[in-house]
């Protein structure tokens, strides 16, 4: 094999897989991308067995052929020569680089020893626009399980519905859901639960275009087209927990309180908490809101602001990284509070998208 690529475009395509190759050394072959030459059209394929992404690279290729080299180091010279280069393999082991008066040799792995793309069963598809699906992952995904023993936690829930589409993510203390509309049609509804991580890696790539997105449904895979790009993740295996029923329906107080000033009041506020709990006391009362939190090792901190509430004055205990991390991906001007009681779940909502809900549990106080 041998190819010219400019330095912008391999950086830019390497910078892509960066956190998508496997940085343990578990199985050597995942910390590298296979490097595909061919005269029709070259790519980059990156995989953690989890996750893979596949996508084109514009290249001369002087010579046909595949080999698999190491993500981060080759990243790293690429982003350290200043000109085009001209890469060429030595017997599958070894790639030779160039770049002005620069060389290197850098050891590889046979193309042959990289994990084949994943087949597809029972597939289905549908449409969705690119700002669409990356607003659908941004407002979930923080809620999401982080290596939570309740497995399906640790990914977001895809419930594809006849039209629409909705986005879940829960750690079992807060809760995240949204619905969108979308094109293309299912034999029957689907709940598919995509990989914290990957889902955290599809929005980075939806970032950088504009078109729709073609959904790829399969039994045990999920396939993202995303212009020349393919990015599959497996899904996990398992029973999502019923969202639904988590989401309140009886909370009868509504405080509105402007979306910034609640987060700069909620952050000044935190400064002092407790690392682990970040709780914080917040006290509804007629027409504010009063933060507060007290630290025995640190000390304590208050902040008020105005609110819109009528009614009697409720205090709750509640996480304030839970309520910063929702508030921070609202986009209306004004967020709104429905609750009901000192130990009842709080439900959250943007003011001008009734489709965002967001539920908090509280804590004692």
């Amino acid at each position: 094999m041998k190819i010219v690529v400019s330095k912008d475009e391999l950086q830019g395509k390497l910078s892509n897989i960066q956190n998508i190759v496997e940085k343990r050394n578990t199985m050597p072959i995942l910390s590298h991308f296979l490097l595909d030459a061919g005269k029709g059209v070259s790519s980059i394929t990156a995989t953690d067995l989890e996750t893979a992404l596949k996508e084109p690279l514009s290249v001369t290729v002087e010579k046909e052929g595949k080999i698999c080299i190491p993500a981060r180091k080759m990243f790293e010279i690429v982003r350290e020569v200043d000109e085009d280069l001209v890469c060429e393999s030595v017997d599958d082991q070894w790639l030779k680089i160039r770049a002005g008066a620069s060389s290197f040799r850098l050891a590889c792995l046979s193309s042959k020893e990289f994990p084949a793309w994943p087949g597809m069963e029972d597939m289905e598809e549908i449409t969705i626009p690119a700002k669409t699906l990356a607003d659908l992952i941004e407002k979930t995904v923080y809620s999401a399980g982080d290596s939570d023993t309740r497995y399906t936690l640790n990914g977001l829930l895809f419930h594809v519905m006849p039209g629409k589409l909705s986005a879940v993510g829960t750690d079992g203390h807060r809760l995240a859901t949204i619905t969108k509309s979308i094109e293309g049609r299912i034999a029957e509804e689907k709940k598919m639960i995509v990989p914290k991580k990957a889902a955290g890696e599809l929005r980075k790539v939806l970032d950088k275009t504009d078109s729709d997105i073609r959904m790829t449904l399969s039994k045990n895979h999920v396939l993202f087209t995303i212009g020349d790009i393919q990015f599959l993740t497996r899904l996990i295996e398992g029973t999502y927990p019923n969202y639904e029923q988590v989401i309140p329906s009886a909370n009868d107080k509504r405080m509105i309180v402007n979306r910034a000033a609640f987060s700069r009041a909620l952050r000044r506020v935190s400064l002092m908490a407790k690392d682990k709990t970040n709780a914080v006391k917040m006290e509804v009362d007629e027409n504010k809101v009063m933060v507060a939190t007290s630290n025995p090792d640190m000390g304590e901190a208050t902040d008020e602001v105005a609110a819109q509430y009528t009614g009697e004055k409720i205090v709750l205990g509640l996480n304030a990284r839970y309520l910063i991390d929702i508030i921070d991906v609202m986009s209306s001007e004004n967020v709104m509070l429905d609750m009901q009681g000192a130990l009842h779940p709080v439900l959250i909502r943007d003011e001008q998208d009734a489709d965002y809900r967001c539920v908090i549990m509280p804590m004692r106080i």
